[in-house]
């Protein structure tokens, strides 16, 4: 019997079974039984090195290595690896982060397939691995956690993951995989237990010396983790009266829409002031939690001659489950199509691709929930019945808690109820309606057009640079985004019949010198990046390696990153529940900055005008004079590019006879101009007298979220150590641990990102091969420290957690076969990931992969 500890994201790879491949790389041992040193990576340098030799911190993990891991694919098993942070937003959106700074759509973070990038166009983030590959053809996963801008431009700031598909000259054959499942075991969340399943289809075929082609094909089919937090997200609206919990007639629970601050109004009852929510609905309530997401590509490869390779692809996806940004959305038969032109040889490489993203019938759910409650009843008529109700309450006896008891029954007496064929029909056309003002659609088409090339000037004149012992490589990009204006989620201000457009170019050259008998290592990178809107921006990169033998490896690094907004943060223009969220550019913005008052000095000017009514017997006049100066202007303007400056040191070698791999990694990082959201109100009058007066009725302001930069300077640093040791043949213990810290925030203005990190994320796997002939098991835990949430949908803190997977498979191998029993969460204790998302349970899974040479 085999017995392997491993605590990492990396395990002992096994051959994949009856798949033709000519590539041998492996972390098995050599003849010596001692960890090999030729592990190869490309995407840390954009050209093929050792991984021991990278000059950054780079992770990888293999098919091979993840089909072991209790994770039921590949994608799932990246949260296993070494200074990742995954979030689960729903079962079907999950989100890849490093080194802080997370949140539902990361646009810090880039993911790549075989070097395209495979984001959702307007949202400028992938959707987890809906465009992705299928596990079947997935080789291996390189994952750069740090700034990565310098050679990929792509506002990867905070990482890069690159999936790495099969080629189909290299593996061969026909794949199938069945995954069938089962969650919601034990009724949680008062759900029944439901099905889960996933088929996976890979074909691969040499037809000659020069022409290969493969066909992958993918269906999830499912029901999605619930979300339903029912904690009180304005729980002190009313303490001047004594109301909290579910006496607070603000209550407005987490997963809860159609009742946050503006559908709230401050009523006088009885001669006190109470700040009064509309009813609205659960999440729960008004959307499906099915899961149905369908994704394939095609891909021709031709090879003219040897170490020159020709491959044309496209990839499609059809999506249905629940996606979550400021809101949380229902995707509803949402599309993306891709198409690919890839030209390379060992000299030079040219890349094109065409994405095309189509929002299809997805809606908003919060939209959804006010407006249902909208449609029933008006604002003024629902208000102005439930003080009639409330004051007849009061005179007929009832308790000021009971008051509002009866007077929210007796004011939604009628309302659309979820389940009724009312509800059912205006829900239908609410969803088709693609105004947020008084419908719930999402509708967006948008497209990304990107080409770069690489060029390998070492390659081109090979001896003149080995004479010099120095590498030189360059390369460009150019992208344009091209938005078609809605009317509701993008409009074009300067002429509503063109699309909207945004292009981005760049270019890097990276010289790289070998000195003292290539012992030391040092590079160098500059970067230039333009964006519509703004001027040059230039990103260095210094590294160096120093080896002092082969196994032994020290490094350190120095590069700056700019983030450019993305389409949504620079050109939106969505009506939404009263509140207007609109681009910080110039071009949509003109004229808001200037003239706005904070909503952070509205609410606090409020809220003491009220207490002061209802303490000290003031009238409105007088409380409104009197705190006046609680109102300040908007200090904020239009956006410009976020920047980070990343330092970082670490070592990778091998110790013990070379029995033991060390890797660990030390950075420091600081963010000027970070990327946020500013709420400000423009009171509706020029005459400065009345302004507070306005301000103070939120139905004579126009209100307003603006994408904007946080004035704050920002510092976090962090470390991860990875261990892995090899005792024999039948012992490894591999093991790493992540810390991340928010260092200090100067000239703190509250506008900034929240860190969304834990202090400590940990992980941990157990495998035994060959227990019994070819029956193995793995057991995998992980643990993370609890962590302060902040983002506009809900703020607070996400407890800690501790969850075990585990597996047991066996491997048929004359007959191609492999099965896997599997469960995630084995002991099904719901946790969150984030606030606002998904209650995560366990996972019970039962797979098949048959695969046949050839």
């Amino acid at each position: 019997m085999k017995i392997l500890i491993l605590i990492s994201s990396a395990l002992i790879s096994i051959s994949s079974l009856g798949q033709t491949k000519t590539d041998s790389l492996s972390l098995l041992p050599d003849s010596t039984k001692h960890l090999i040193l030729n592990e190869v990576v490309i995407s840390s340098s954009r050209i093929p090195e050792s991984i021991l030799r990278s000059p950054v911190s780079i992770e990888q993990l293999k098919y091979t290595d993840a089909k072991n891991m209790g994770a039921p694919t590949c994608f799932d098993a990246i949260e296993n690896t070494k200074g990742v942070q995954m979030i689960t937003p729903s079962l079907g959106f999950k989100v890849i982060n490093t080194r802080g700074f997370s949140n539902t759509t990361n646009v810090r973070f880039t993911q790549l397939i075989d070097g395209i990038d495979n984001q959702a166009p307007h949202i400028g983030a992938p959707i987890a691995n809906v465009l992705g590959a299928n596990d079947l053809d997935i080789d291996k996963i390189e994952i750069i956690p740090g700034t990565a801008s310098a050679l990929y431009g792509l506002n990867a700031i905070n990482g890069l993951a690159n999936i790495r598909t099969k080629n189909p000259f290299t593996y061969q054959g026909l794949s199938f995989q069945q995954l069938t499942g089962v969650n919601h075991v034990g009724n949680i969340d008062n759900v029944s237990p439901q099905l889960y399943s996933t088929t996976n289809l890979r074909y691969a075929k040499v037809l000659n010396s020069k022409f290969a082609f493969k066909i992958n094909a993918s269906y999830t089919n499912g029901n999605d983790w619930i979300s339903d937090n029912r904690t009180d997200l304005a729980p002190t609206l009313n303490s001047s009266t004594n109301l909290f919990g579910v006496d607070n007639p603000a209550f407005d629970e987490v997963n809860s829409y159609g009742n946050e601050s503006s559908n709230r109004k401050t009523l006088t009852l009885n001669g006190k002031k109470y700040v009064v929510a509309r009813t609205g609905y659960r999440e729960i309530d008004i959307t499906e939690y099915n899961i149905q997401n369908y994704k394939g590509d095609f891909g021709l490869v031709y090879r003219p001659k040897e170490g020159r390779e020709l491959s044309l692809t496209y990839k499609g996806a059809l999506i249905n489950n629940i996606y979550q940004r400021s809101n949380r959305f229902r995707l509803e038969d949402y599309t993306l199509h891709q198409y690919a032109l890839d030209y390379n040889t060992n000299i030079f490489q040219v890349r094109a691709y065409l994405t095309q993203e189509n929002t299809g019938k997805s809606y908003n759910l919060r939209s959804l929930a006010e407006n249902m409650d909208r449609s029933f009843k008006s604002d003024n008529q629902w208000f102005a019945d439930y003080t009639t109700a409330y004051n007849n309450a009061i005179a007929g006896g009832a308790s000021v808690a009971g008051a509002h008891k009866i007077a929210r029954e007796n004011s939604d007496n009628g309302r659309f109820e979820p389940g009724t064929d009312a509800y059912n029909q205006k829900k239908d056309k609410l969803t088709n309606i693609n105004n947020w003002d008084y419908g719930a659609a999402l509708r967006v088409k948008s497209s990304l057009i990107h080409s770069e090339g690489l060029l390998n000037w070492g390659k081109l004149f090979p001896e003149f640079f080995n004479k010099i012992g120095t590498q030189l490589l360059s390369g460009f990009d150019y992208r344009t985004y091209i938005i078609i204006p809605d009317g509701n989620y993008f409009i074009n201000p300067v002429d509503s019949a063109k699309n909207l457009t945004y292009a981005k170019s760049g270019g890097f050259i990276q010289l790289n010198k070998d000195l003292f008998n290539k012992k030391l290592r040092i590079s160098a990178t500059i970067r230039a990046d333009k964006a519509d809107y703004f001027n040059w921006k230039f990103n260095p990169r210094v590294t160096a390696i120093y080896s002092p033998e082969e196994a032994i490896n020290f490094r350190a690094s120095y590069q700056s990153g700019y983030r450019f907004p993305s389409i949504f943060e620079g050109f939106s223009n969505v009506n939404s529940g009263g509140v207007k969220r609109v681009g910080g550019l110039k071009i949509m913005s003109v004229g808001v900055f200037e003239n706005s008052y904070t909503k952070a000095s509205i609410d606090a000017f409020q809220a003491q005008v009220t207490k002061d009514m209802n303490t000290i017997g003031l009238t409105q006049a007088q409380a409104i004079e009197n705190n006046k100066g609680m109102l300040k202007k908007n200090p904020y303007t239009y956006l410009q590019p976020e920047f980070v400056r990343s330092f970082e040191f670490g070592f990778r070698g091998l110790a013990i006879k070379k029995s033991l791999l060390i890797d660990v990694d030390f950075y420091y990082n600081s963010y000027d101009n970070f990327i946020a959201q500013v709420e400000s109100s423009i009171p509706n009058t020029t005459n400065s007298d009345s302004i507070p007066t306005y301000l103070y009725s939120k139905l004579k302001q126009s209100r307003y979220r603006l994408w904007t930069n946080s004035k704050s300077k920002i510092y976090n640093y962090g470390a991860s150590l990875g261990l892995k040791y090899r005792y024999n043949d039948n012992f490894s213990f591999i093991g790493n641990i992540t810390y991340s810290k928010l260092d200090r925030t100067d000239d703190k203005d509250g506008l900034e990102d929240g860190f969304n990190t834990p202090l400590i994320n940990l992980n941990g796997i157990i495998l035994t091969e060959n227990i019994w002939k070819k029956l193995g098991a793995s057991i995998t835990g992980r643990y993370q420290t609890k962590y302060d949430y902040v983002s506009f949908l809900v703020s607070g803190e996400v407890p800690s957690y501790w969850t075990i997977d585990a597996q047991i498979n066996y491997k048929f191998e004359k007959a191609g076969l492999s099965a896997k029993l599997g469960a995630t969460n084995f002991l099904n204790k719901p946790y969150y990931t984030i606030l606002g998302g998904s209650s995560v349970g366990g996972l019970y899974y039962f797979s098949l992969t048959w695969e046949i040479n050839k």
